[in-house]
């Protein structure tokens, strides 16, 4: 086994290690609302090069949810249209350093990820 020397480094390990296919779904749409988050921040400190790189971690998300999105169910097309307009509006706002674009992405990204939380707790709670 690896010794950590970041103890929040090992904890990350582990969650990622043991998390479930829909944990896993979460931790991606809260790395894609954090990241986003973080490229505002840049770009309000007028710090360009942080704000891009971190527009492109949260796309980078936003096309790995695209491209795994199973067509077979006609929900998919939905998730689809919605992601498309999050990865227009993360592409405008880095493009055009365009505050609100990027807010906009924002409030998808996290309208997704609550949606997700909302599926997960159905899932859990059991049925009578």
């Amino acid at each position: 086994m690896m010794a950590y020397k970041n103890p929040a480094a090992a904890y990350q390990n582990t969650r990622i290690n043991t998390a479930s296919p829909a944990e896993l779904t979460l931790m991606l749409y809260d790395g894609a609302v954090k990241f986003t988050h973080m490229a505002i921040m840049a770009l309000e400190k007028g710090d360009y090069e942080q704000c891009h790189n971190n527009v492109q971690k949260a796309k980078n998300i936003i096309v790995e949810f695209r491209s795994t999105l199973n067509f077979d169910y006609e929900v998919a097309n939905d998730f689809d249209r919605v992601y498309d307009y999050i990865n227009w509006a993360l592409v405008q706002g880095n493009i055009k350093k365009d505050k609100g674009m990027l807010e906009e992405a924002l409030k998808r990204i996290k309208e997704m990820r609550d949606t997700w939380k909302e599926v997960m707790e159905k899932q859990k709670t059991p049925k009578k």
